[in-house]
């Protein structure tokens, strides 16, 4: 018995009595021969030799047609096939995920998820791991200067962020990385509701206590002061001088809050107000903005001041806390550059594409070296 198959790669077929055994001599699922068995074909393969067949490929195919038709008629049927050959299949497919995540397979690592999501619609892990990877690829682009691909990619995050925080009963993990999430993208409101949330929910003392810790922080510095964000998304969609106005209205009223500092400096850096823009940046350092993001804006505005010696200084100090962020070490590509120092600017390019491999001024650069 066979069926329409869901790709080119999946074929059906009766299960053999060999494997048939296997399955109900654990006496956790009763096997039924009218349903046929999907099996993943290796790629190239067009036809199926029984002798190689096996459970790796049963149960690949399964998951593919669960992943490609949910509400296949044998979706349960396979999903129950598949938990009782593999019962830890969530566990060991989540850390496959975010094992291929960690290496940059971004896309696999989806792929494995969906594959889960089919098989455990229901479970918030899933779901909640899916935003992380989504916020990483984010982040990785960020590091290599592609604003516009990040923005984009925290946009897919956010839509999933969403689902996570609208699950009943709500979901503890999701609650508390959701905040990380919103802190991140400066909407200091979000994540204080999301980190207030978790709060009573909270089964883990440290990170219980980290979340009490930051909602005291974003309330006693007026983070979630909505003029704030407003100057943000204003100097993000490329209104500084707008973004000016209202960061500077904040500052009036949070005048210690190196946050606003940074947002102050970040809109001045923007607008080709060197000056102006590390005075802000320092402004942000002396009051407690010590971070690779800060000295990379300052080191900017250095650089273009033509104060060579004190930008090296802060990229270095930045590289040191942040040591694999490409944005960091593709200035001090342009600053070497910018210093005579060809051979040293290719270094930091070679570096760059090792960690990004499409970041395109690394790759504009070291073409022209190669003419």
């Amino acid at each position: 018995m066979r069926k329409a198959a869901v790709s080119n790669r999946i074929v059906f077929l009766s299960v053999p009595e060999s494997l048939r055994g296997q399955v109900e001599s654990k006496g956790t699922f009763a096997i039924d021969p009218s349903i046929p068995i999907p099996v993943e074909l290796a790629p190239g393969e067009t036809g199926l030799d029984l002798e190689n067949l096996s459970w790796e490929m049963i149960l690949s195919g399964m998951i593919r047609v669960i992943g490609e038709d949910p509400d296949d008629e044998d979706a349960d049927y396979y999903r129950r096939f598949v938990l009782s050959v593999k019962p830890n299949i969530l566990r060991e497919l989540s850390e496959a995920a975010i094992l291929k995540a960690g290496n940059g397979d971004y896309d696999l690592a989806l792929e494995i998820l969906a594959a889960l999501t089919g098989l455990f619609p229901h479970a918030p892990e899933i779901l909640l791991n899916r935003a992380l990877i989504l916020e990483n690829r984010a982040d990785a682009l960020a590091r290599s200067g592609m604003e516009d691909e990040a923005e984009a990619e925290n946009a897919a995050a956010y839509g999933v962020y969403r689902k996570v925080l609208s699950l009943s009963p709500p979901y503890p993990n999701g609650l508390f990385n959701a905040g990380f999430f919103f802190m991140k993208l400066r909407d200091f409101s979000k994540a204080r509701d999301c980190f207030s949330a978790y709060i009573p929910l909270a089964d883990n003392p440290e990170k219980k206590e980290k979340a009490q810790a930051l909602v005291r922080e974003i309330e006693i510095r007026g983070l979630d002061d909505g003029e704030f964000r407003a100057a943000y998304d204003c100097i993000r969609q490329g209104e500084e001088e707008e973004g000016l106005l209202k960061i500077k209205r904040f500052l009036e009223r949070r005048y210690d809050v190196w946050n606003g500092w940074f947002l102050l400096g970040w809109a001045l850096r923007r607008l080709g107000r060197w000056a102006d823009g590390a005075a802000s940046f320092g402004k942000a350092l002396e009051l407690g903005g010590d971070n690779s993001d800060t000295r990379n804006e300052l080191a900017i505005c250095l650089m273009e001041l033509g104060d060579y010696r004190a930008a090296r200084q802060e990229l270095e100090r930045a590289l040191r806390t942040d040591p694999e962020n490409v944005k960091i070490i593709s200035n001090l590509g342009v600053l070497a550059l910018k210093s005579g120092n060809d051979d040293e600017a290719a270094g930091f390019f070679r570096t760059v594409l090792e960690l990004a491999p499409g970041d395109p001024l690394a790759r504009e650069y070291l073409a022209k070296q190669e003419v």
